[in-house]
């Protein structure tokens, strides 16, 4: 693993859900030292009270300054203008990013830092901060998210691909597509934490008894619940099993104004990280409904690995990454089929956790992706390594 290292990391925002990114900063921080930069952005703002309550939090975090939030993890929230297609906004950006983050650097007494970017938007300002190495990790296409600026963050992402020393894919089809700009091109999915999850095959796990009082069978969803969710495909469901529970969990993001209205469908909210399993306990059948597009054929969910850990049966849309665990989870092409599945499941008396199935994924721990991420990183160290030595 990596050691003693300085680690500037674009990422999502600290406070929201425990995303891939949060987990390999975490991992990496129990020997390095992290500089976790709060999101740059990467749609662009609209004139909504929830993206003016998003900019003033951002300033207010701002001001704030540089805080530490866990062990060698430190939280940096930047001003920056969101508009990507703007080349006096990128100009500024770059500027005033570089010139902030460097004087963060300098307070914290970071050296020979690291930039681990998950965000393409940040391909402007990478390589101003006078990093030894630079990691892209590569986790959604970027540049299909609803509300970007498609040509703008696509052209981001290919200057910070330039730039890079090493790429990090988390499926299939990213790697595919960036290792055609970039050699050192790694295919590296997402870890599970095993333990966590598996916390719903415990007897000492108690069901919420929000979950505990709805009628069974219950199907569940957790995570955002934003626009590449099916939620037709939820209705279709609903309405075809009126008897059925079905429980999603999560913060809203779009509209789910076709769900109002059926009885059976109800929408818990976003629940604590540290809650899932027992939520998990409560599922009869897992369900990932996603809409097949250009965005979700390119992911690799998170969740797909957490059901499977909480040693849930799984039903799932035919995104690539899902294809690749057919047998472990199973997959509704239609929306007839996608129930057909369900049902088959629930009939096979195997509904609910089961431990043999946590089992399935032993393998796959954070700890074990975290060693895997370190070795590829010091590969490319060694080759710069060896050129300075033989320079002086």
């Amino acid at each position: 693993m990596l050691e003693g290292r300085d680690i500037i990391c674009f990422c999502n925002d600290w406070d929201g859900d425990p995303l891939s990114k949060k987990h390999v900063m975490l991992g990496l921080a129990r020997k390095n030292r992290i500089l976790w930069v709060n999101s740059i952005g990467n749609r662009n703002p609209r004139a909504t009270g929830r993206d003016l309550r998003l900019v003033v939090k951002k300033a207010r975090e701002f001001a704030a300054g540089c805080r530490r939030v866990a062990e060698n993890i430190y939280v940096f929230s930047p001003l920056v203008i969101p508009l990507h297609g703007n080349a006096l906004a990128r100009r500024f950006n770059r500027w005033f990013l570089a010139a902030t983050l460097r004087r963060v650097c300098r307070q914290l007494a970071f050296r020979d830092v690291i930039t681990w970017t998950f965000f393409p938007t940040s391909g402007d300002v990478v390589g101003e901060l006078g990093e030894r190495l630079v990691v892209y990790h590569c986790v959604d296409e970027y540049s299909e998210f609803t509300g970007t600026d498609k040509v703008a963050v696509a052209g981001m992402e290919q200057r910070l691909l330039a730039k890079a020393d090493l790429v990090i894919a988390s499926s299939q089809l990213l790697y595919e597509r960036k290792r055609r700009d970039n050699a050192p091109t790694f295919l590296v999915t997402h870890g599970v934490d095993v333990e966590h999850f598996r916390r719903a095959c415990s007897p000492h796990t108690v069901v919420p008894p929000e979950l505990a009082a709805l009628p069974r069978p219950l199907i569940g969803f957790f995570g955002l619940i934003a626009d590449w969710v099916d939620l037709e495909l939820v209705r279709f469901l609903a309405v075809s099993r009126p008897q059925w529970s079905f429980a999603l969990i999560g913060r809203t993001q779009t509209d789910v104004g076709r769900l109002q209205g059926l009885p059976n469908v109800h929408l818990l909210g976003r629940k604590d990280y540290q809650l899932l399993p027992a939520y998990c306990k409560g599922f009869d059948v897992a369900i990932l409904p996603f809409v097949i597009n250009d965005l979700t054929n390119a992911a690799n969910p998170l969740k797909l690995r957490e059901y499977v850990a909480a040693g849930l049966p799984v039903v799932a849309s035919a995104i690539p990454e899902v294809e690749k665990l057919d047998g472990l989870v199973s997959i509704g092409r239609t929306p007839a089929g996608f129930l057909a599945e369900i049902e088959a499941v629930l009939r096979s008396g195997t509904a609910g956790p089961r431990l043999e199935r946590s089992r399935a994924v032993d393998g796959e721990s954070w700890t074990s992706k975290i060693d895997h991420l370190s070795e590829l990183v010091t590969s490319v160290e060694h080759p710069q390594r060896a050129m300075e030595a033989t320079v002086r």
